[in-house]
């Protein structure tokens, strides 16, 4: 929120998602444990959703069991952490998230509930896309004093719809923008085009793009060094998808003099 003016400026999916419950499994098991305390994020197929929530499927070789327990047990990221669950169900799950190993967990805790919470599951086309009219996401200035839109604008792309003539669908994004006394707002946050933008705060104008080595899904950092002003994003997104580009990098830049406070 710019606190000068009392404008909220946010970024928004509208998206449609579809949400079911499934019987409880009967009898502990490395599945049925997961299915109850990991499926509703990274689906029973393991699959996650992409680029939001990553897949599980591959982590062989690439994650350890002892970290995968660490995992569960502390969380990362956007992944809450589960240390109430006993170590044998830990162990358990990780086992199966590696292996698929479906074995016997004769100590765990009865689950509540006759039913469970299968998770959000996005509503998509037969090409894959957003099965409802675009933009499938928005940028947002709001005022806070009147509670109006001063403007609202499509926000993303899908650099292959693009390609093919389509370019203002806007597109799934996590992660917020930051507003500067000098009239920008910066934000990275879109999951398929990888950009990081700046806007003209006052009409939602772009003024700059660039893009970024992976998907910048956190909210940058307005910083001053020695009488210079800079922004940074951390750059991670991408896991999960096929064919992205995965890591994490901090990327910085440096603000001209002219729009510098």
């Amino acid at each position: 929120m710019d606190p000068a003016t009392g404008v909220l400026y946010v970024n928004s999916n509208d998206l449609a998602w579809t949400a079911s419950l499934a019987k409880v499994d009967e009898g502990a098991t490395a599945k049925s444990l997961y299915a109850a305390n990991c499926a509703a994020c990274h689906r029973e197929d393991l699959s996650g959703f992409p680029p939001g929530i990553p897949g599980l499927t591959g982590l062989a070789g690439r994650r350890s069991e002892a970290e995968i327990v660490t995992l569960i047990q502390q969380g990362a990221g956007r992944m809450p952490g589960f240390p109430s669950l006993a170590t044998s169900t830990v162990g358990a799950i990780a086992r199966y998230v590696l292996t698929g190993e479906d074995v016997a967990v004769t100590d765990a805790a009865p689950a509540s509930g006759a039913y469970r919470f299968t998770g959000y599951k996005r509503w998509l086309d037969a090409d894959g896309y957003p099965a409802v009219a675009p933009p499938w996401g928005t940028l947002n200035a709001i005022d806070l004093n009147t509670g109006d839109y001063l403007w609202k604008i499509p926000f993303g792309e899908h650099p292959e719809l693009v390609a093919q003539g389509v370019p203002t669908t806007g597109s799934e994004n996590y992660g917020g923008p930051v507003v500067t006394a000098g009239g920008l707002v910066f934000i990275g946050a879109t999951s398929f085009d990888r950009k990081f933008r700046a806007f003209d705060k006052a009409t939602g104008q772009l003024l700059w793009e660039t893009v970024l080595p992976f998907a910048g899904n956190a909210t940058p950092a307005v910083y001053e060094v020695e009488g210079r002003q800079y922004v940074v994003i951390y750059a991670t997104g991408g896991r999960g998808r096929a064919n992205a580009p995965t890591g994490g990098v901090y990327v910085a830049f440096a603000l001209p003099a002219t729009v510098e406070k």
